[in-house]
């Protein structure tokens, strides 16, 4: 009887350890697996539209795997979607604080829609959770480095002004 409440919050203690330490390193839903796939190929193929949609699809399958918004992230930014981009990314960062991938990604986008300062404070995070060293940490100052690329200008934005004169 008084070892009663001790052995109760040791089994507590455990169980929120067990389902902490296997909520962070699940695999996909297998239906979701394939769509991965498809998306990672789509998006190596140079089609980040498509790549989206097939990851977009595999989120519906499985919408507890946080490496999803992580690809999502990826393909928006091949995209030009910068914006939507940055939304993923921090969806992961919800879910999982210290996702190198996710911090790395975030800076980046914000580095290309020109938030070099934001950028930095990434840097700054990833710097003190895995050091210089690391692969994340590199690529987004290599991204920092390099700056915010100009701005593709297409025709529709250089359409001159249609005027209607009478002969």
């Amino acid at each position: 009887m008084r070892f009663a409440s001790v052995g109760i919050a040791i089994s507590l203690a455990l169980a929120v350890t067990a389902s902490v330490g296997q909520a962070e390193d699940r695999d996909a839903d297998p239906r979701a697996a394939v769509l991965i796939a498809e998306g990672k190929a789509a998006l190596a193929a140079g089609q980040p539209q498509r790549a989206i949609d097939f990851f977009e699809a595999a989120l519906v399958v499985d919408p507890a795997y946080t490496p999803l918004f992580i690809e999502l992230g990826e393909a928006a930014r091949r995209d030009g979607l910068q914006g939507k981009a940055i939304a993923y990314y921090r969806e992961a960062l919800k879910r999982d604080p210290e996702n190198l991938a996710a911090i790395s990604g975030e800076g980046s986008a914000l580095v290309e829609k020109g938030a070099i300062e934001k950028a930095r404070a990434n840097l700054a995070k990833l710097e003190s959770l895995c050091g210089r060293g690391c692969a994340e940490t590199q690529q987004l100052a290599m991204a920092i480095q390099r700056g915010p690329q100009p701005q593709v200008l297409r025709a529709e934005a250089v359409m001159p002004d249609a005027q209607v004169t009478q002969n």
